[in-house]
């Protein structure tokens, strides 16, 4: 089953990844010391790494945040404990992070997930980082709204290319999709970007949609 609307036509605003980074601070309500926290949610293979990284090069002090680094080994979608209380409170209280997962500390990896002092934004990139469990965190909600051909072709690449296995990327999409299916992140974000046609234009541009309301 389909479990969040088919992206439309490449209609949309045109905007350089700067001025979309601007855009979104100014969304802030606040104008607080604190960083500025934004969720980029949407399905596996949507374009959220892609975004997020893009974000984090033009907007100072950014720093990224991957939900599959704090879920490594964990679970696919029950990290929200770990991702608020070891990461955004503290971020979110001008603390430094470097913050081990339990998984991270009981399989010796190396390294944490970190968010610098100084830090002015923080991009939470994965599928359910607009999870409503963690609204009250979160300055600004991201849906990037790819079609499921674009994601699919998207996936099926990774899992010829080796950087996951069939049966992992099984796995995960039907997680996926009950989970998608229960949170319905579309409805309440603030932003949605056309994921296939920002694909389309320019790296340094972004196809911005109104949110659905």
């Amino acid at each position: 089953m389909t479990v969040r609307p088919a992206e439309p036509g490449a209609d949309g605003r045109v905007l350089t990844v700067a001025a979309f980074g601007r855009e979104l601070l100014g969304r802030r309500r606040d104008r607080s010391a604190r960083p500025t926290v934004v969720g980029l949610d949407g399905r596996s293979a949507a374009g959220k790494t892609t975004l997020a990284d893009r974000l984090a090069a033009v907007l100072p002090h950014a720093v990224v945040v991957r939900t599959d680094d704090v879920a490594w080994h964990h679970s696919f979608f029950d990290w929200t404990d770990l991702l608020r209380e070891g990461v955004l409170l503290p971020a979110r209280g001008l603390a430094e992070v470097a913050y081990r997962p339990p998984a991270w500390v009981a399989r010796d990896r190396d390294g944490a997930v970190r968010v610098p002092t100084g830090t002015r934004v923080v991009l939470v990139e994965g599928v359910g980082a607009t999870r409503r469990e963690l609204a009250d965190q979160l300055d600004v909600r991201v849906w990037l709204d790819t079609d499921a051909a674009t994601t699919a072709r998207r996936e099926a690449g990774r899992v010829a290319a080796g950087t996951t296995d069939a049966e992992l990327s099984r796995r995960w999409l039907a997680a996926e999709e009950v989970f998608l299916a229960d949170q319905r992140p579309w409805e309440h974000a603030d932003v949605v970007v056309a994921g296939a046609a920002t694909a389309a234009v320019g790296p340094d541009e972004v196809v911005v949609r109104p949110a659905p309301r």
